[in-house]
């Protein structure tokens, strides 16, 4: 079984930047699908990124490509979330979550995943 600890949050001003974390504490990433979700105030839990570790396969939400770049530690067990040109509308909770031999499963569905972090803010305001 593996936690997630994200890291990273924080303000930013609009247009700015930040890198989230997520580490694999006490474990490992080999043969996990790890993915990123959001969920801003009254609005549900959308994707954001997920990566494959093994093949280091890389999804995004059609929406968000260009801005976020989501990318592993070549050491670490950590899944990078790369989030350039920031707007108000990024406010969020980011999520990180993990899934173990995911097969074919659906990466961009929160309901695929067992393995969840307590989220990091993130807010987006001048």
């Amino acid at each position: 079984q593996v936690q997630l600890v994200e890291s990273g949050g924080g303000p930013v001003q609009p247009g700015g930047s930040l890198k989230l974390s997520c580490a694999a504490s006490g474990g490992t990433f080999v043969n996990y699908v790890v993915g990123w979700f959001r969920q801003a105030p009254g609005k549900e839990r959308d994707f954001v990124a997920a990566f494959r570790w093994s093949l280091g396969s890389t999804y995004y939400e059609d929406s968000l490509k260009g801005r976020f770049t989501i990318s592993r530690d070549d050491v670490k067990p950590i899944v990078y979330l790369q989030m350039d040109k920031l707007t108000p509308e990024d406010t969020a909770v980011y999520y990180c979550a993990a899934e173990y031999r995911p097969g074919s499963m659906v990466v961009d569905s929160a309901t695929s995943y067992e393995y969840w972090g307590r989220g990091t803010q993130v807010t987006v305001s001048s």
